[in-house]
């Protein structure tokens, strides 16, 4: 990037002056107390982003059967909205009151109440008590978490089970609230035959939005899974939107959760999810959930009576932290390098914008900086554009993360149509001005050449994107 001129940096904008945005953040785990969250709420509003996911902690909420206490989860909320976020709610886990099972689990995660009328009940009466207490401040209720894994469903998945449980959740949900609008799948896999079963049972009727998540060090894998969902809910519902509920990768390679056997750092951490990010905003996603807020514990598999079952940390945080004797998440919750990459794409991509073609040709030429050609493989890249007029193109060579640092050069030639140009890291925000023996004109197209790429996102603005 030394051959360009630096002139500026990205805007950061805070959350409680963005209207609309497409990026969100997990804030899960307060069912279970996994951190603090009034550490934390500065430092998410900061990002620019709207959309938070919470977990409703049904469990934490009724302790005693038909009695409900939101006092908890209502501080939560009014902290998350007066900074201008938009919280959106996974309704989970169990209940030991109602489900022996849940007794056993730390936090009863993964043990639904569908095995009696008792249990069945006492969910539906919480949901439609939750959805009631929350009218007009939430409005996207989302079923359980990853019930096509056995971490969630533990007692064995079976996707008919889980249809049937989002349909009387649904019910519930419109119940308490008719304009609540309803999430289910909630998968963390790609199993055709699974998510087949599911919506046999007629849950297609009953739902708004299909979420999913999707832990990969490889971008690429976004495309063909959004293609082959959406494939799925036009069969069955084609009203029916699609939310990227969980993506992520750890900053250690010793922690525990989704991908942790790679060697992970915080560079690494945070080219995913500067890649993931991007590549979902290219997609037809209502908006993406980046997992997570500030590391914390796994705690998905433990047991009640084996505290070290349940120190299972994960690092995928953007903030970092220290764990306390009962595996609590402590400390200054400082932010990675991934915070500053989502908070520098959250405010470029805030408001209105689409998916676009723009007029861009890339070009192979020769290019003294590498001695070589120009890169012309594994280039991702899109086009998007805002009402102002103003548009933009993001690039970058999808090498591979765990093995690769990248950078090469590009040759573009564009039709810029008297728009300034400049070129946006959106790993630092940095701008910069390209130097004109860098660019060639012919009559109105212009030709960029042996500009940088890198292997990860770099965003070739037309105006005041």
């Amino acid at each position: 990037m030394e051959r360009l001129i630096e002139c500026g940096k990205v805007e950061i904008k805070n959350s409680s002056v963005v209207k609309k945005s497409r990026i969100g953040l997990g804030f899960e785990k307060l069912d279970r107390g996994a951190f603090h969250p009034e550490k934390a709420y500065d430092k998410v509003a900061a990002l620019g982003l709207k959309w938070i996911r919470l977990q409703s902690g049904w469990q934490r909420t009724e302790k005693v059967k038909g009695e409900y206490d939101f006092s908890w989860l209502d501080d939560v909320l009014d902290n998350l909205i007066s900074r201008g976020l938009i919280p959106w709610m996974c309704l989970a886990y169990g209940n030991g009151l109602y489900t022996e099972d849940a007794r056993k689990y730390y936090g009863a995660a993964g043990c639904p109440p569908i095995n009696s009328k008792d249990e069945i009940e006492g969910w539906c009466n919480y949901v439609t008590a939750l959805t009631n207490h929350y009218k007009g401040k939430i409005e996207l209720y989302e079923v359980w978490n990853e019930p096509d894994g056995i971490w969630a469903w533990k007692h064995g998945v079976n996707a008919t089970e889980y249809g049937n449980f989002a349909i009387s959740t649904a019910k519930a949900v419109k119940k308490g609230d008719a304009d609540a609008k309803v999430v289910a799948g909630v998968t963390s896999g790609d199993d055709l035959a699974y998510m087949d079963d599911m919506f046999k049972t007629g849950m297609g009727d009953y739902i708004d939005y299909f979420s999913y998540h999707n832990y990969t060090w490889n971008e690429y894998d976004v495309f063909g899974r959004v293609n082959a969902l959406r494939a799925v809910c036009n069969h069955y519902n084609p009203k029916i939107k699609l939310i990227q509920g969980e993506s992520g990768a750890p900053s250690r390679s010793d922690g525990r959760g989704a991908l942790r056997r790679g060697a992970w750092t915080p560079t690494r951490q945070a080219k995913l999810c500067a890649r993931h990010t991007m590549v979902d905003l290219m997609t037809e996603v209502e908006f993406t959930s980046y997992f997570t807020t500030v590391d914390m514990a796994e705690a998905l598999r433990g047991t009640v009576d084996d505290k070290s079952s349940y120190m299972d940390f994960g690092y995928f945080g953007i903030l970092s932290a220290d764990f306390d004797e009962n595996g609590i998440a402590v400390g200054e919750y400082k932010p990675k390098p991934s915070y500053i990459a989502l908070q520098t794409i959250s405010s470029v991509f805030s408001e209105e914008f689409e998916v676009c073609s723009l007029p861009i040709n890339i070009r192979h030429e020769h290019s003294e900086r590498v001695f070589a050609e120009d890169v012309r493989e594994r280039i991702i890249s899109c086009g998007f554009k805002r009402e102002n007029g103003a548009s933009a193109f993001v690039y970058w060579h999808s090498a591979d993360l765990m093995t690769t640092d990248f950078e090469s050069t590009i040759t573009l030639e564009v039709l810029p149509f008297g728009k300034q140009l400049r070129i946006v890291d959106l790993m630092d925000g940095k701008i910069y001005e390209i130097p004109e023996d860098m660019i060639e004109k012919n009559e109105g197209a212009v030709k960029l050449k042996n500009i940088p790429i890198k292997d990860t996102p770099l965003l070739l603005t037309f105006g005041d994107f």
